[in-house]
């Protein structure tokens, strides 16, 4: 069976990841990529590593790991970057960060301490309990410590794309939040659903509306970046970054990476409402001590978490769909900061579900999950497939890499609702990866 010719550039030459945030996440990261390339680990959890697509039917049925049917960048062709507010090196924020074992960190020392974090975008008003100095200063101003204008931190940041573009050789880049998160900000009309509103508010330092993380993915935009929102930021899920990344032809992907207790929602409700049962409620909390949970102990930042994980459960039991099942449940969603578990969060989840002549009946689902074991291959898995995407000349909103973001992205403008279905989820990724590959989409279950 051939496959049908696709426009897909090959993934030649290097492939440069700019991380932003230096933290647990990132640190796991890229110390298991480094790791794994010397084939020292494995890349557990990735799909990209690992899954496999079926094409054709009957006899011309085959199973072909995404590499076989799409071309992607070698993890031997990666090359690694950041912006912190704190100064350490890569090998020095594994450390501190205590999620990898000091002997799954050393053979890869000499590879992270030449990651060295740049200046940060930074605004203490978005992240109150972050306190690291290094950070971007106006260049126009004498004090010391005065926070760049929005449009100033646009220009900063395009200049280190650039540099770090030149210095290590790349051919190709990607820019990846995996920063803390940031206090909500909701869309205003005035300010966000354009892009000649969106620059206006940038040019005139507007700190209300533009938040830091705008910044760098304008900056990643404009500068031929394909962005990936990990954090529930309002970022890139805004009518004028649409725009923009229409202009530039780039694609973009948020938000929030889907983990522990959503990735189990997203993957359980479905059972619930495949096999036509009722729910009354469902309640769900977590413990978690990282800088994560520290900045979450925020209440303003922690709204912004909330949205993307009550938005979950809405769209896949909906009462409009099945009145009698789904009506008025109540859904309840918490994060508790708990120093001594570090990044070793626990979630539980309380499921009240009522059965035939509405017996009543519940579900108890207890997950002891390592965060950023779970984040950091689908931190890769997003790089490497958005890169995919931009070599594939698509661009604005992947929805297909909805299977890995907690809140995916959607056309809200129109009505356009999010998928959060695991399953559906999936078979939109399959998909679009036999598009890309020269074949035909298939709904069918592998």
């Amino acid at each position: 069976m051939k496959p049908k010719e696709t426009n897909v550039k090959p993934a030649t030459g290097k492939l440069g990841i700019l991380i932003v945030g230096n933290g647990a996440v990132a640190t796991t990261f890229m110390t298991g990529v480094l790791m794994a390339r010397k084939g020292l680990a494995k890349p557990i959890g990735s799909m990209t590593q690992y899954d496999k697509v079926r094409v054709g039917r009957g006899d011309e049925k085959r199973y072909l790991s995404y590499n076989e049917l799409v071309p992607l960048a070698s993890l031997n062709d990666i090359v690694f970057g950041c912006w912190d507010v704190y100064p350490q090196n890569a090998y020095q924020a594994a450390v501190y960060a205590e999620v990898l074992k000091r002997e799954d960190i050393e053979p890869v020392r000499n590879e992270l301490e030449q990651i060295v974090p740049m200046r940060a975008a930074f605004d203490k008003n978005f992240a109150k309990r972050l306190d690291g100095d290094n950070i971007k200063r106006s260049e126009k101003t004498d004090a010391c410590d005065a926070i760049p204008t929005r449009w100033e931190m646009v220009e900063m940041l395009r200049k280190d794309i650039r540099s770090f573009k030149q210095e290590k050789g790349c051919d190709r880049m990607v820019v990846l939040w995996a920063a803390s998160t940031e206090i909500y900000v909701p869309i205003n009309r005035e300010v966000h659903y354009s892009l000649q509103a969106l620059e206006a508010a940038m040019q005139h330092d507007d700190r209300e509306h533009i938040a830091p993380s705008m910044c760098y993915a304008y900056a990643a935009l404009v500068e031929g970046c394909p962005f990936v929102m990990g954090a529930p930021n309002t970022t890139v899920d805004i009518p004028a970054m649409w725009e923009l990344a229409e202009n530039t032809r780039m694609p973009i992907a948020g938000k929030d990476f889907k983990t522990g207790q959503t990735l189990v929602k997203s993957g359980f409700a479905p059972i619930i409402g495949t096999r036509c049962l009722g729910l009354d409620g469902w309640f769900s909390t977590n413990i978690l001590g990282n800088r994560d949970g520290l900045v979450l102990d925020v209440p303003e930042n922690f709204r912004t978490k909330e949205v993307s994980k009550l938005s979950t459960l809405e769209t896949i039991l909906k009462a409009e769909d099945q009145p009698d099942l789904y009506t008025d449940y109540y859904h309840k969603v918490r994060i508790n900061y708990y120093p001594p578990r570090n990044d070793n969060k626990e979630s539980w989840d309380n499921i009240d579900i009522f059965g035939w002549m509405n017996y009543p009946m519940q579900i108890k689902i207890n997950f002891l999950c390592r965060d950023s074991i779970l984040a950091a291959p689908v931190c890769l898995d997003l790089c490497l497939l958005i890169d995919l995407a931009a070599r594939a000349g698509r661009c604005g909103t992947q929805r297909f890499l909805s299977f890995f973001l907690k809140s995916p992205m959607h056309d809200y403008t129109q009505g356009e609702e999010a998928v959060n279905h695991l399953y559906r989820q999936h078979t939109m990724l399959k998909n679009a990866l036999r598009e890309m590959g020269g074949y035909e989409a298939d709904e069918e279950m592998d």
